[in-house]
């Protein structure tokens, strides 16, 4: 690797320079993504919009089960120092499974877009399928990097694709644009050419390294897959409670919505096209607390040291906090000139409906951003089963009260938002539940000098300060 790329990609971080290189690329990404909404908004409508939305169900479910669990599984390995090359049986293992996943989601094309009502999605579906194999070589070169305390790649890799996608996706959008089903379907198409450009610049970036230059990319090892498999299967399936639960849910919420307005479809896009992402920005900025927090917490609770472990964990969760709730604030309180400024091309009533969307979910900016941190915690400290038993609780609470509360004519979409706002409360207090409980009862083990320390600020130093 040439001497100024391994300067700007080789280096490790602390914690919190650790998290906030990965909160700016998350946050600038997550940017790019709400600005591509308001040309994309244009372009395509409220129908094409929600047309847009009933795809990523799915393809966030396959992404989910063939890439979710590695960049934090592979980090755990790697910085527990318990499995010195298992990104390569990581190659071989998730991009077996990803290639798996692009087949399933084309082949299953035609039975989404039956089961939704809406025979656009076939196209787009298929169009974006190929996405699946190149998120998931990706993903194994972030867990990689991001376990030897580096998240300047996974930062660059979020804003590259992103960039990328938008550039792309608005060039094909404007193509198509006297088409509507190839105007969305070119867009989710420049998904794929964003996930191939950066995933070839990702592998290209680990092969680069003077250890791996020569190393077979994939190598297949029956006891490394078990270590592998033992830390991103938990982890996968908690992720895929969400996009399992957002599939039900645009299946039930669209359906039953049809039966209220012809206009299901633009209104379903509004909810999900538009609120749910103003209200993912803010989560965007403090996921790099969640990935910045597992190489630190492993370790830490990989050796024993259970009090600076759970110390750590809690301290993340309310730096999480700190942050996530001035946004919600925001949200709430901007809400109507955030949208007029947006979102132009809606109509009065659609503005209207989106204003009151973002101010409901606006408490989600904190809740999810508490899940998620939460989540990442309770891996690093070896209890991932924990999270997800309290993700799929939430998200089968979130469809069956979608299911009945959409059905009352004052709420409408409106009730798919609440019900949301519940699930992941729910969330959020069961795994914040389950870290206070189990980090009180190991401190309580430890003899009282030893806790004083820790909680005095002694645990701060040797966990924020960088290991040499």
């Amino acid at each position: 690797m040439p001497k100024y790329l391994k300067k700007f990609f080789g280096e490790k971080q602390s914690l919190i320079a650790g998290a906030l290189i990965i909160s700016a690329g998350g946050f600038l990404s997550k940017l790019l993504g709400a600005a591509y909404r308001i040309p994309l908004t244009n372009i395509l409508g409220g129908e094409g919009m929600g047309i847009y939305q009933m795809v990523y169900p799915l393809y966030c479910i396959l992404l989910t089960v063939s890439a979710s669990g590695i960049p934090a599984g592979i980090a755990r390995l790697i910085s527990s120092g318990k499995a010195e090359g298992a990104e390569r049986t990581a190659f071989a293992l998730y991009g077996a499974i990803g290639a798996i996943g692009s087949v399933a989601m084309y082949l299953l094309a035609r039975p989404l877009a039956a089961a939704q009502g809406e025979p656009a999605v076939e196209l787009c579906c298929k169009l974006l399928s190929p996405a699946v194999f190149f998120v998931a070589l990706l993903s194994v070169v972030r867990g990689y990097y991001q376990g030897r305390d580096n998240m300047v790649p996974t930062a660059f890799t979020e804003v590259c694709e992103q960039l990328i996608k938008v550039l792309a996706g608005i060039a094909l959008a404007l193509t198509f644009r006297n088409d509507l089903t190839l105007a969305v379907a070119s867009t989710l198409f420049a998904v794929t050419i964003s996930e191939l450009i950066s995933s070839v610049f990702a592998v290209a970036l680990y092969r680069g390294e003077r250890h791996s230059a020569r190393r077979p990319l994939f190598r297949l090892s029956p006891v490394r897959t078990g270590q592998i498999l033992r830390y991103t299967v938990p982890i996968t399936f908690t992720a895929i409670a969400m996009p399992l639960s957002q599939l039900a849910e645009s299946i039930v919420a669209v359906n039953l919505l049809r039966e209220l307005t012809p206009e299901a479809t633009a209104l379903y896009g509004i909810f999900s096209g538009c609120a749910m992402t103003m209200i993912n920005l803010p989560v965007s900025v403090t996921y790099g607390l969640a990935a910045a927090s597992v190489p630190k917490i492993s370790p830490l609770a990989a050796s024993g040291k259970d009090s600076e472990a759970h110390a750590l964990a809690l301290r993340t969760l309310l730096i999480t906090l700190g942050v996530a709730v001035p946004f919600a604030a925001g949200l709430f309180i901007f809400a109507p000139l955030s949208v007029t400024l947006i979102f132009r091309s809606l109509t009065e009533a659609q503005g209207a409906l989106l204003i009151r969307l973002v101010r409901i979910m606006a408490v989600n900016a904190v809740t999810l951003s508490l899940v998620q941190t939460a989540s990442a915690c309770l891996t690093a400290l070896g209890k991932p089963l924990r999270a997800t038993v309290t993700q799929w609780a939430a998200c089968i609470l979130r469809v069956v009260l979608t299911a009945i509360l959409i059905k009352f004519t004052s709420l409408s979409v409106s009730g798919a938002a609440v019900a949301a706002n519940i699930s992941f409360f729910v969330a959020a207090a069961l795994n914040i539940w389950y870290i206070i409980p189990v980090g009180r009862s190991r401190r309580a083990d430890v003899k009282a000098p030893q806790s004083q320390t820790a909680c005095g600020g002694v645990y701060e130093d040797n966990a924020y300060r960088p290991r040499r």
